[in-house]
């Protein structure tokens, strides 16, 4: 199962009073009623239009509903099951849940054995959350074998005019990864289609091979990287090559390529952002290289690489080392001293776009640990923590040097226990991987989980973190002092305020306020740059909010 996905935590109160909360200077907070009805806990905020906020509601393991709310009230309004066809006497799986200029589409997936496809496909639903009798074809994926079936990746454009969906499959006999990529409209009518084939050549030491990323842009060009690694060992020395596939629709959407070969480093990850100075920057985290050409693996620092999409070149290639404050604080000072690299436990969690056309790559430290499974089959339950804790946070410059970098001090758990347990929603086998993953599947939302991370915000030239925090944490900065949060219930907000210097400053609740909402994680709908619609709960208590950061 795959969703578009972004990270991100608020903390919030009940009631629509402002002054009877845990409220912190620049954010201001607004509720809708309770909702009463058991029906299941919302896990994903699909967007507002005709004066109604969309959501999507999971009960169980695979019931879905639709439940609507009054954009001015935020109260419930309407509530209907997502009910999803037969195709070809099969059952559709969900997939996803879009909103494109207002028209509202489930999206649902079936694979068919013995023709060996993948079909992906479309049902317009109804302002009242009726689905629609038409169904509307979007992928009919040729894959080797059910076992190498792939999965199916979503995004949405900038202007959530477009969506960019990539269909993934490995053909191992052939040496080769598929990648099909399709830009739809708000009619789910395609105005893009690729499809290729890239070959690989695991014979080679310590290969690695990745489609790391994809995206689209405001311009509606289309982006994919893919990446290769291996180690020469005839020259002793670490090769990666990274290639950006780019699709311009002013060139009517010609496969354009540009190749970027790094030797002596290792790649640990590439993330994308297509920018709107009309350039990708390509960035991640890299590990160097011993004198025989294996990789430490360990993270040595971030990297940037920026391709200008005018004529395609390669501007910058920087490869910035942690410095040593950084590294006190996520080793401790003797191991930093010890000229130890940090462990590969950080994910990239978002990319900000600077005023002045840098970035800010903003990392945590992700961990899921999984407990035995108890029970026979299919039956058995399995516990499982999550551990979402510091964060890193590199500025770098236009020409993707670093400017400044600090450490945000937090450490989360939450624990659940599940019937089934998916780990990732990428798809990998061996040496080969999607690099286009989940951190936290959709069925374990509404579980726990979705209580830990932050959230960035970038206002004015400005960054600013919010997240939930242990309330003994107060005015602490400091990673060796700060406590544990493992109770969500208990939590209080904090904000984390950068200057452009990278300092920061802590912002807490005056006063706190106990059994007070709080928000889950990538429940969210952004409205604007400072404009949220949020998801707040308190064990059975939930209500739909906005929350607005003030200047």
């Amino acid at each position: 199962m795959k969703k578009i996905f972004l990270g991100f935590i608020f903390f919030v109160c009940s009631g629509i009073s402002l002054n009877a909360q845990n409220k912190i200077d620049k954010i201001d907070l607004t509720y809708g009623e309770e909702i009463t009805d058991d029906t299941g806990k919302i896990v994903k905020i699909i967007g507002e239009a005709n004066n109604k906020i969309y959501t999507l509601v999971l009960k169980g393991k695979s019931n879905y509903f639709l439940k609507i709310f009054d954009s001015k009230a935020m109260k419930q309004i309407a509530l209907n099951p997502i009910v999803l066809p037969e195709l070809n006497d099969k059952d559709l799986d969900f997939e996803e849940m879009v909103l494109m200029n207002d028209k509202l589409y489930v999206i649902g997936s079936v694979f068919h054995r013995k023709e060996k496809k993948f079909t992906l496909v479309a049902i317009p639903v109804s302002e009242k959350g009726i689905l629609g009798n038409d169904m509307i074809t979007l992928f009919e994926s040729i894959v080797a074998k059910s076992a190498d079936r792939g999965g199916f990746y979503f995004k949405k454009s900038p202007d959530d005019q477009m969506l960019l969906v990539m269909h993934t499959a490995l053909f191992e006999k052939e040496d080769a990864m598929k990648y099909e990529i399709k830009l739809f409209d708000e009619t789910m009518k395609a105005t893009f289609a690729t499809e290729d084939k890239v070959s690989y050549d695991d014979n080679k030491k310590d290969y690695q091979f990745t489609i790391s990323d994809f995206d689209v842009n405001n311009k509606d060009d289309v982006f994919l990287v893919v990446n290769e690694g291996y180690r020469d060992k005839k020259k002793k020395e670490k090769v990666e090559k990274v290639e950006l596939h780019i699709f311009k629709q002013a060139n009517s959407y010609k496969k354009e390529v540009v190749k970027i070969d790094v030797i002596d480093k290792e790649i640990i990850n590439c993330k994308m952002m297509a920018t709107s100075k009309n350039d990708v920057k390509l960035v991640g985290f890299y590990s160097s290289v011993r004198d025989n050409g294996k990789a430490n693996k360990e993270l040595k620092g971030v990297y940037n690489i920026t391709v200008n999409l005018v004529n395609n070149t390669t501007e910058n290639v920087k490869f910035n080392e942690f410095d040593m404050p950084t590294k006190v604080k996520l080793l401790g000072e003797r191991r930093a001293n010890k000229g130890k690299d940090v462990k590969p436990l950080y994910e990239i969690q978002s990319i900000v776009e600077k005023n002045d056309g840098g970035i800010i790559i903003i990392s945590e430290f992700r961990l899921v640990y999984v407990g035995q499974k108890q029970g026979i089959g299919p039956f058995g339950l399995q516990p499982i923590t999550y551990y979402m804790n510091e964060m890193i946070v590199n500025c770098l410059k236009p020409d993707g040097s670093l400017e400044w970098s600090n450490v945000v001090a937090k450490e989360q758990a939450a624990s659940i226990t599940v019937a089934t347990f998916n780990l990732f929603a990428g798809s990998s086998s061996g040496s080969f991987s999607v690099g286009v993953a989940l951190s936290i599947p959709l069925g374990v939302m509404g579980k726990g989980p979705e209580y830990l991370s932050a959230i960035p915000i970038y206002k004015n030239g400005q960054l600013n973190i919010l997240f939930n925090d242990n309330v003994k944490n107060k005015g602490i900065t400091d990673i060796e002092k700060i406590k544990s949060m493992t109770n969500y219930n208990n939590a209080v907000p904090t904000l984390f305020v950068f200057d452009d210097k990278g300092n920061i400053t802590r912002k807490d609740p005056e006063e706190v306020i106990k059994n007070e909402l709080v928000i889950r994680p990538g429940i969210f709908y952004r409205k604007s740059e400072n404009e949220y619609i949020i998801y707040a709960s308190r064990k059975s208590k939930d209500k739909i909010g906005r929350m607005i950061l003030n200047e």
